[in-house]
């Protein structure tokens, strides 16, 4: 059992069903509810879907970029969650290499974040505008081994919330651990996911 389960949304058919994991991370100011239908978009009705929910729909504070003593104790209790619903997948039998970590914004943070802590052979990673957090990047924090874990990383240039530049140091973070990244930095879009980040999702929930 989840200590959060009231957190936790799932939709789709079960673990059991599926075997494979999809888990969806919203960003600032919305609900797990409302990225849900972005699966259906990416062609993942074969995967069990988890929609963790941020108290007051926030994960946490300020800015992914601001010290990250300013962001707790809100960046702990988020990851946790993410790491509660990674566990809850585990125990019901599903190996990390068939669990997909997607998140957009805020929640595109959290997902590098929790995933450089704790670096394994995921199904994939899909960081719609988003890149690890802090002021500066603490390394120790960063755990594991990716073993080839595909990563797709976007961003606009400019963002208004995440610099290309993060996203860079993000990119050579994750291959340093093992991850095989995909970058793609769009001029000039708009604070969103674009039809063609969608298209290089799905090959990568499809491979």
């Amino acid at each position: 059992m989840y200590t959060h389960e009231k957190d936790i949304r799932t939709q789709g058919k079960p673990l059991s069903e599926t075997g494979k994991a999809l888990i969806l991370i919203h960003g600032r100011g919305a609900t797990a509810a409302s990225i849900l239908p972005l699966a259906r978009e990416l062609g993942a009705d074969d995967f069990t879907l988890f929609a963790p929910q941020a108290t007051n729909n926030t994960w946490y504070p300020y800015s992914f970029m601001a010290p990250t003593d300013q962001n707790q104790p809100a960046l702990n209790s988020a990851l946790e969650l993410i790491h509660e619903t990674v566990q809850g997948i585990r125990a019901q039998g599903i190996a990390s290499k068939d669990i997909y970590l997607l998140g957009f914004s805020q929640g595109a943070c959290l997902t590098a974040e929790y995933a450089s802590r704790h670096a394994q052979r995921f199904g994939g990673l899909l960081i719609f505008t988003g890149g690890l957090v802090g002021q500066e990047l603490n390394t120790s924090n960063y755990k594991g081994d990716f073993e080839g874990t595909p990563v797709l990383i976007t961003t606009g240039d400019p963002d208004s919330h995440v610099p290309v530049s993060r996203v860079d140091e993000t990119v050579k973070q994750l291959e340093s651990m093992g991850a095989k990244v995909t970058r793609k930095v769009y001029p000039g879009r708009p604070h969103t996911i674009l039809d063609e980040e969608i298209e290089l999702a799905r090959k990568i929930l499809a491979s």
